[in-house]
């Protein structure tokens, strides 16, 4: 009966989506990006602009429209920001993932060796970390293995007449989700994979006349609408600043060349160590023999190369080539049956997983997380974690190297579930509505305040919870004669700024404070 359950996609995809569920209604918005983006959108929704985007009056270039439009659709349908809505838009189109690479390998692999590649897939750090937070970093990585796919079905003689026109059209969702990485991706991707294949003079198949017309004219109305709300400074940033000079010689997020020599290793995990040393081996002892398998192994290692090369990384930047490194090495599995070094790069990270609840149990004598260890939700998710390891061991022990793989995926997920069941009593720890609301009901009780904030970095995005602007102020204006503050106000700040600076301690001393998390606010009568 489980067997029937778990071979119905239908099934594990709402079971996928229940594990995450609880933290779509209940978890609080981060103040970094998350809180940003909502910001950006209520200032274009007041200003009535559609192509430009500005932050608390600077010029906000760095993401195309799509992402925001989606914000700004579910601020005028729900008339605020809703967690649920948003998190549709990062949760599906993982899902969409999942099963377009599930469909590509499916006359390759039996039913239970595209649940391990699933599971894999679904519980690798960086993919299910950008499932759940608020970001287009998913959605143009659906775009991207959409396009990828409809290119390998023309290229395989198994597309019909429309993927001519759906290939470009993907390529430019995907470019108009999150910049240049959207069409750069699949271009570098189907290059490499022609001259391996010695057919590179066929690319106008596919990057042809038809293609190019579709992109142009697309981009061109976008363009076109960005001069005619921005004009030229506007569109010279998106053009230039946003591309250009973040490959060559990055303003933002500036690594060297072998920043994802490392990150990929915590990025994929728990699962980095068996994709590596399967593609590693792999690769060693020449296995690729057929176009899928060539063509994988293109979009991972040019991929790859061209991030390594861009000034500009991240480690979520990679996340297109996650699902190749993942299926690729998922078809090599199947090749190289089930040798001994396999068993040991599974039972390393089954084996981490077996000291999940004693070392929550003792954290807390060495750092500070007693908040995390004293809940009966997260010891119970602990427990799940060290259960999983430990019956994972098990079955690597009996040989089962495939129930060991599903075992330690399912638990995982399971573990997640049983977390997001607690995620609302930790958004003091994740965010600052809980503050706001708490300033809110201060400032009604005062007769109103004016909003301030002091070495909390990108806390003038607060004006979503708070409905008002705020001010940056310096230390030394805090001390002046002719202080800036209008009083009676509230000064935001947040603990490592308290615990760094001691004049921001003698200032607060005396005065009535509220505390959330690490975040303050001080009120200043």
């Amino acid at each position: 009966m489980m067997n029937q359950y778990m071979n119905n996609k239908a099934i594990r995809y709402f079971l996928y989506s229940l594990a995450f569920l609880p933290i779509f209604i209940f978890r609080d918005f981060s103040p970094g990006n998350e809180l940003r983006y909502l910001s950006i959108a209520d200032e274009a929704l007041h200003n009535g602009s559609i192509f430009t985007f500005f932050n608390h009056g600077l010029i906000y270039a760095d993401k195309p429209p799509l992402y925001l439009w989606i914000v700004m659709l579910g601020k005028t349908i729900f008339g605020y920001h809703s967690m649920f809505f948003l998190s549709i838009f990062s949760f599906v189109p993982a899902l969409v993932v999942v099963y377009i690479m599930d469909k590509w390998v499916g006359n390759l692999l039996s039913e239970k060796e595209r649940l391990i590649g699933e599971l894999m897939l679904m519980t690798c750090g960086f993919f299910i970390g950008t499932a759940i937070v608020l970001r287009m970093d998913m959605l143009m990585c659906m775009f991207i293995v959409l396009a990828l796919y409809t290119f390998f079905r023309m290229y395989s003689g198994e597309g019909k007449p429309r993927d001519s026109w759906l290939f470009p059209i993907f390529v430019f969702m995907a470019l108009f989700t999150k910049g240049p990485m959207g069409i750069i991706v699949p271009l570098v991707s189907t290059v490499a994979f022609l001259i391996l294949k010695k057919e590179l003079k066929t690319i106008g198949r596919y990057w042809g006349w038809k293609t190019l017309t579709v992109l142009i004219i697309l981009c061109g109305v976008w363009f076109a609408g960005v001069y005619a709300e921005g004009g030229s400074q506007y569109l010279n940033n998106l053009l230039f600043n946003q591309t250009v000079n973040r490959a060559v010689n990055s303003f933002h997020h500036k690594e060297p060349f072998y920043y994802y020599f490392v990150t990929i290793w915590y990025s994929l995990a728990p699962w980095s160590f068996l994709v590596i040393g399967i593609l590693w081996v792999g690769l060693k002892k020449r296995m690729v023999s057929t176009d899928l398998e060539r063509f994988f192994l293109a979009i991972t290692i040019s991929t790859f190369a061209i991030l390594s090369l861009f000034s500009s990384k991240l480690a979520v930047y990679l996340l297109p080539a996650f699902p190749f490194f993942v299926y690729l090495s998922l078809l090599w599995f199947k090749k190289l049956g089930s040798p001994r070094w396999m068993y040991i790069l599974v039972g390393i990270p089954a084996g981490l997983l077996c000291i999940a609840l004693p070392g929550i149990i003792i954290a807390p004598y060495f750092i500070s997380i007693s908040a995390l260890s004293s809940s009966y939700v997260v010891l119970f998710a602990a427990l799940i974690l060290s259960g999983t390891g430990i019956l994972t061991l098990r079955y690597l022990y009996k040989h089962h190297l495939n129930v060991g793989i599903i075992t330690m995926g399912s638990g995982m997920l399971l573990a997640v579930f049983t977390v997001s069941l607690a995620v609302s009593q930790y958004n003091s720890m994740i965010g600052l509505s809980q503050l706001c609301n708490q300033a809110k009901e201060t400032a009604v009780k005062k007769g109103g305040v004016n909003y301030y904030y002091c070495e909390m970095t990108r806390a003038i995005n607060l004006d979503v919870y708070l409905g008002k602007e705020l001010k940056k102020l310096r230390i030394c204006d805090l001390y002046k004669a002719n202080s800036p503050i209008k009083r009676p106000a509230i000064l935001f700040t947040w603990s490592k700024a308290i615990e760094r600076n001691d004049s921001i301690q003698v200032f607060i001393k005396g005065k009535k404070t509220c505390q959330t998390g690490i975040y303050y606010y001080v009120e200043i009568e």
